[in-house]
């Protein structure tokens, strides 16, 4: 993605809203003189599919983000960007899939956004959105040109590193790009980096920072087109080590306390029924200011679950029908949650099988603002579907890898019905009919020879060459 590019978004303006007014006015049903509605993106950290009692779960309540589903739709074969938080985040903010995103794994500290990778805040700055960030964002540290408020965004609060966030009551937080202490002690690591003080007092609890960030961020913004980014935290595991009682670090495990389930169990569940609990208040804020028919508000998870824990892993089976979890490129480590919700223009409870991932959202948030997405972007607008039609074209096939500074490296591609896994550069490729077997246990590479070497020839060509650590 070239300077140019960057530049011709930053001074192009009114006109280039105006040609995307042009360009979508046939497309959308609320087209005319209506205001361009509101946008809040929820993503949860490690939420897996079958962790919402919309998606099957059958032990932790999820009332109101089931709520959403009733109001809205929920997508079935809806795609994270990565099986992992950092390159899955950046295929969410710039449109691209992991073959082509400038960060494409957790590691090494040091790859992030650089000036000339267009996110999806600068793009709705266009058309005059306050845009803002809360939570978690792994896209660029203190210093570096990747952090939010050089990427488009207003405003912003939270950890800027993966590392740090899972860290339930840190030390500090950064509020745009200051640094807010939550604690008097501050520690010091051997290299001079501030860390959270893991054995300090608890003193605030983070996501509850960020939610009642979120609702000021709403309550500041009413009278104006907003962006909202809130990228909870949970249901992360935090810093202790499986089978401590805070792996899953929380403030109370109510309503689990009676029940008779591991620790670490309860605690989950409660950071989910926390989730839960703030995704229904900022439901219930907009709807209080007026704003609930003019708001369009997504619900996804970064990856799959994180399977360290059997605790959790066995006992809630967060992964669902799916094979995997966090870190693995069969579905448990990429399906996700997406449930979309727009009072008045969505038809309720609507369920769509469509495939989509976390690369259409850049477009389709274009497509809500009236102004242009970015060129050369992997993502395509898919709020026809939210609106109960059909696209006009669909992606040709979809894309992920994972591993690139790691002993293994994974590729998937998805076509169709079909979906190819390589674990290992050198591995042979599997191949399945999720139609017949989402559970990926029926390897049919043997059946479809022609298939697989086209597939083969997807995975060779459609990770550009990232240069460096991420060199293949």
């Amino acid at each position: 993605m070239t300077a140019t590019r960057r530049h011709f978004l930053k001074t192009a303006g009114l006109a280039a809203a105006a040609a995307g007014a042009t360009r979508c006015l046939g497309a959308l049903k609320y087209a005319g003189s209506a205001p361009r509605p509101n946008i809040i993106l929820i993503v949860a950290d490690d939420l897996g599919y079958g962790d919402l009692g919309c998606y099957g779960q059958q032990k932790i309540l999820t009332p109101n983000i089931d709520r959403m589903t009733t109001e809205g739709v929920r997508f079935s074969q809806f795609y994270a960007g990565s099986p992992v938080c950092a390159p899955s985040r950046c295929s969410l903010m710039t449109g691209m899939h992991n073959g082509h995103n400038r960060i494409r794994d957790n590691l090494p500290h040091g790859i992030f956004l650089r000036p000339d990778d267009i996110t999806v805040a600068e793009v709705l700055k266009q058309a005059g959105y306050r845009t803002g960030a809360i939570g978690k964002w792994s896209l660029g540290e203190a210093g570096s040109h990747g952090v939010p408020n050089k990427q488009g965004f207003d405003y912003w609060y939270g950890h800027l590193s993966q590392d740090q966030a899972i860290q339930y009551y840190p030390t500090y937080l950064w509020e745009n790009e200051k640094m807010v202490l939550l604690q008097d002690m501050v520690m010091v690591n051997d290299v001079g980096k501030m860390v959270g003080n893991k054995a300090g007092k608890r003193v605030k609890y983070t996501h509850d920072l960020f939610t009642d960030k979120a609702l000021s961020f709403i309550d500041d913004n009413a009278e104006r087109p907003f962006f909202l980014y809130l990228a909870y935290t949970i249901p992360h595991f935090s810093e202790y080590p499986p089978g401590d009682p805070d792996h899953f670090m929380v403030p109370g495990d109510a309503p689990y306390s009676d029940r008779p389930w591991p620790q670490a169990a309860k605690n989950y569940a409660a950071m989910i029924g926390r989730l839960d609990r703030d995704a229904g208040r900022i439901m219930d804020r907009i709807e209080k200011l007026g704003l609930d028919s003019n708001t369009i508000v997504f619900f996804t998870s970064d990856n799959g679950p994180y399977r360290g824990c059997p605790e959790t892993r066995d006992f809630f089976d967060s992964n669902g029908p799916l094979r995997g979890g966090k870190r693995d490129l069969y579905e448990g480590g990429i399906r996700v949650p997406m449930i979309v919700r727009w009072p008045g223009k969505i038809q309720p409870g609507t369920v769509n099988n469509s495939l989509c991932a976390f690369w259409d959202f850049l477009p389709t948030a274009a497509e809500l603002a009236r102004v242009p997405a970015p060129d050369g972007i992997d993502g395509i607008n898919i709020l026809p579907l939210i609106l109960g039609g059909a696209l006009a074209a669909a992606h040709d096939y979809f894309y992920w890898d994972y591993g690139h500074v790691r002993k293994t490296y994974k590729q998937a591609v998805r076509i169709g019905r079909f979906k190819a896994v390589r674990n290992g550069r050198d591995a042979r490729v599997e191949l399945y009919d999720l139609n017949h077997d989402i559970g990926e246990t029926n390897d049919l590479a043997g059946e479809y020879p022609e298939l697989v070497r086209h597939i083969e020839q997807i995975m060779a060509a459609a990770a550009a060459p990232a240069g460096g650590v991420f060199e293949q």
